[in-house]
């Protein structure tokens, strides 16, 4: 574990050093979660909202029924 220090300014903000930004994956209008544990301060990147999601998997050539799905999921659920 290494140490990387930041200074608090009188607004009370930080600047996550860009190490971390890269190391972490953080850009620019990011949300993070801080989680306290004790005397430990822990932060995390917050989960992106589904709607940013939208376009990542291609439309189907062909629409598939609900009944269809169903079917599909029970024959793979009784395959090991």
């Amino acid at each position: 574990m290494s140490t990387i220090a930041a200074t608090i300014t009188s607004k009370g903000q930080i600047t996550i050093p860009s190490e971390i930004r890269k190391a972490m994956n953080l850009h620019s209008g990011d949300k993070i979660n801080f989680i306290v544990e004790g005397d430990v301060v822990r932060f995390l990147p917050a989960t992106k909202p589904i709607t940013s999601l939208k376009g990542m998997v291609a439309k189907p050539k062909r629409p598939v029924s609900l009944d269809a799905m169903k079917t599909a999921v029970k024959a793979r659920g009784s395959k090991p």
